[in-house]
């Protein structure tokens, strides 16, 4: 088995901290924020391509910048790696979106993949002129995706659903190849979904007990159609040379967080709709707690959620204690892991140096571009010969 890792491009902005602009030391500490720009994101990505990442993925949203128009520019910036664009079906026409991926896949050389976001917030989603609430939007998923499979078959599409109408549709180009579909989701109307259109079935990083469950319920949903999907996890990671050093690092987020930005934070997310964003809320109870205190499974930390919507865990250990980690995790039935850790730039390389090459002698990961060990090592000038 190999697994497949891809990263994250942080298109809202980076920092040394979970949230940028954190309090603590003004000096003597290195801590700057560091805006989205297209040098700083393209630097992310030719360390996460050299590295030995698959994708990053890019998320969606009104507080990060648009992930198509982000990514596109940056398929120049870098050699293989793959984008794996979130999008909201219900913000553009199916046609459009299919249309678009072709064009993304003709002039990036089928480097694109496709999240497709139901989105679980109806406030944000009424700032888009959505005002759907959250079962219509699952059925317009449905909808959207159904038409949008068929037309990169290279059909002739008409369709009147309930919230997706299309006439003589149709693509002049269809994508080659036809890019995955990865999708989320813990409510049963996601579930549904899933089953039906997934390539890929994303999770955010729960306790193994949990992801158990939360397979075996998406894989007897697929069975019932015919269709076998593979399975993914989202989380963040901070790892190093020992574990000390990786809880030390953690511990230094944790103080980088307020009091009152957790309950600002807190707050927003208590109105969330989102089961897989209530599911993140349990794990840490909203209050921050001990540094150990969060850790709900070994080594699976909630602190990042204390502040962060979405995916709120980290896998926090030794390189040896990561990678056991992510082999468990395997063994339940993930092959794919989409990572992140702060500063975006550093921790790729934290973890594609120390992680990576463990899971490489254990055979569970190649380097997509091959034997890395075959590449010359660096000639460091004055190094003793």
């Amino acid at each position: 088995m190999t697994l497949t890792f891809h990263w994250f491009l942080p298109t809202y902005g980076d920092s040394r901290y979970i949230a940028g602009g954190a309090h603590g030391p003004q000096s003597g500490v290195a801590r700057g924020d560091r805006p989205a720009t297209l040098g700083y994101l393209g630097q992310v990505a030719r360390a996460a391509e050299e590295i030995g990442f698959v994708g990053a993925l890019t998320p969606t949203g009104a507080w990060c910048e648009d992930a198509w128009l982000t990514t596109a520019p940056l398929v120049e910036a870098s050699e293989r790696l793959k984008f794996l664009v979130a999008f909201r079906p219900g913000l553009l026409s199916p046609t459009l979106a299919a249309q678009m991926a072709a064009t993304y896949q003709w002039h990036s050389g089928g480097r694109l993949l496709l999240n497709v976001v139901t989105g679980g917030e109806s406030h944000e989603q009424r700032a888009y002129g959505d005002f759907l609430d959250k079962a219509a939007r699952y059925t317009r998923t449905d909808e959207f995706l159904h038409v949008v499979r068929s037309l990169w078959r290279g059909e002739r599409v008409d369709f009147h659903g309930a919230h997706v109408q299309v006439e003589d549709a149709r693509l002049g180009r269809v994508p080659d190849p036809v890019p995955p579909v990865y999708f989320g989701g813990s409510s049963p109307a996601a579930g549904r979904v899933a089953a039906r259109h997934a390539d890929v079935y994303l999770t955010w990083g729960e306790p193994p007990a949990a992801v158990t469950d939360k397979i075996a319920w998406i894989r007897g949903l697929a069975a019932e159609r015919g269709r076998r999907i593979r399975y993914g996890i989202r989380l963040h990671v901070i790892t190093r040379d020992t574990a000390g050093e990786a809880w030390a690092q953690a511990g230094r987020l944790l103080s980088g967080i307020s009091d009152e930005a957790i309950e600002q934070v807190q707050a927003g997310l208590r109105r969330s709709e989102s089961e897989g964003q209530r599911r993140m809320l349990e794990l840490h109870g909203g209050s921050a707690k001990g540094l150990r205190e969060l850790e709900v499974a070994p080594n699976l930390w909630a602190g990042v959620g204390l502040v962060r919507g979405g995916a709120g865990t980290a896998l926090v250990g030794s390189h040896e204690e990561v990678a056991d980690r992510i082999a468990e995790y395997a063994a339940l039935g993930l092959d794919e892991f989409v990572l992140s850790g702060y500063p975006h730039l550093e921790e790729a390389y934290w973890f594609g140096e120390g992680v990576l090459p463990i899971l490489r002698d254990r055979g569970l990961w190649t380097h997509p571009a091959g034997d890395p060990s075959a590449t010359a090592p660096a000639a460091v000038p004055f190094a003793a010969s």
